[in-house]
């Protein structure tokens, strides 16, 4: 007797992806949450270089902006609440300061460029159906910055609209960058503010969109199913964070298991669980008082490093001693 419908992952037949490779994530909450892994995996991987993105007009937008390679102008720029802020970018980019502003905005924009026009793998995961746009423009925002509700209109789009805009993002991307595999995923974070039956809605639209992206594509796009392992393989709240909308952390390490059988081979997860392995080490903070006993686990990382760096020459360019304040 079965009390689970788990997803065969061997059955889901994904581009292979090497340690070596890099890879961009764009979208919703799942591009940061498996991008952190990949990270941890120290795989070259840039996630959303406009912060985190939910609605698929929003990504379009992204993915023409870096693909057109413009940079933020200062006049492009609202002060809100002491900050300044673009519609475009999410809020972790706003800043105090015009000029440090577009700097850092301008700095992720080139970055996420040079990434999409050389990656391997785009993985561009879907959040929601929904977009707010610019009740006086009609234009289609990435983050509202928490202005007042009378500044926008928010709707639901239509499937066609959809099906067009993910289709786009797919077609932009080959564009730019023939090479690449371009990965869909609906996010599974549920979306509760409108109730359980607009959040099946707004997924299921999102998922017939990103299925006939696939189809009308089938030599570079692909479809990895994050919203079915999460919903129909875990199906139980106890995989839900305390505002039973985001996974927990369980449920995103069951997912990101799942992920690195999909897209690695043996030798390949061999690699990239021995650096999340270094990756714990290089993140530890040693307690002890004793400065011998700190400068001996230092040294150990720096061993453990070069070791790494040995075996994996890609990790040298990815600056890790830096990362880890190591």
């Amino acid at each position: 007797m079965q009390f689970r419908t788990a997803i065969d992952i061997a059955k889901c037949v994904m581009p292979p992806l090497r340690h070596c490779d890099s890879v961009m994530m764009l979208g919703s909450c799942f591009s940061d949450n498996i991008g952190a892994r990949l990270v941890g995996g120290m795989v070259d991987v840039v996630v959303n270089p406009f912060g985190t993105t939910y609605n698929p007009l929003s990504l379009l937008a992204c993915i023409e902006w870096l693909a057109s390679a413009r940079m933020v102008k200062a006049d492009e720029l609202f002060e809100a609440n002491g900050l300044y802020n673009h519609f475009m970018f999410h809020s972790k980019f706003s800043g105090v300061d015009v000029e440090s502003t577009v700097g850092a905005m301008n700095a992720s924009l080139a970055r996420g460029r040079k990434q999409l026009a050389s990656c391997s793998h785009v993985f561009v995961t879907l959040g929601t159906s929904f977009v707010y746009r610019l009740a006086d423009s009609g234009e289609v925002v990435n983050n509202c910055h928490k202005l007042p509700s009378s500044r926008f209109i928010r709707s639901l789009c239509s499937v066609d609209e959809l099906t067009g805009a993910v289709g786009s993002i797919a077609s932009a991307i080959h564009r730019f960058n023939p090479a690449a595999r371009v990965v869909f995923t609906v996010s599974p974070i549920r979306h509760l503010a409108d109730g359980l039956a607009m959040n099946h809605l707004s997924k299921s639209l999102l998922t017939v969109a990103a299925h006939a992206a696939v189809a009308a594509n089938p030599d570079y796009c692909y479809y990895f199913p994050a919203f079915e392992i999460l919903n129909d393989d875990l199906r139980d709240y106890r995989f839900y964070a305390a505002d039973m909308a985001h996974p927990s952390d369980v449920a995103i390490d069951y997912v990101w298991e799942l992920f690195k059988k999909a897209f690695f081979t043996q030798q390949e997860l061999h690699g990239v669980e021995q650096c999340e392995r270094l990756s714990r080490m290089l993140a530890h903070r040693p307690l002890s008082p004793n400065a011998d006993v700190v400068e001996r686990f230092r040294r150990q990382c720096d061993l453990a490093l070069a070791d790494a760096v040995h075996q994996f020459p890609h990790i040298a360019k990815l600056d890790y001693l830096s990362c880890y304040n190591i």
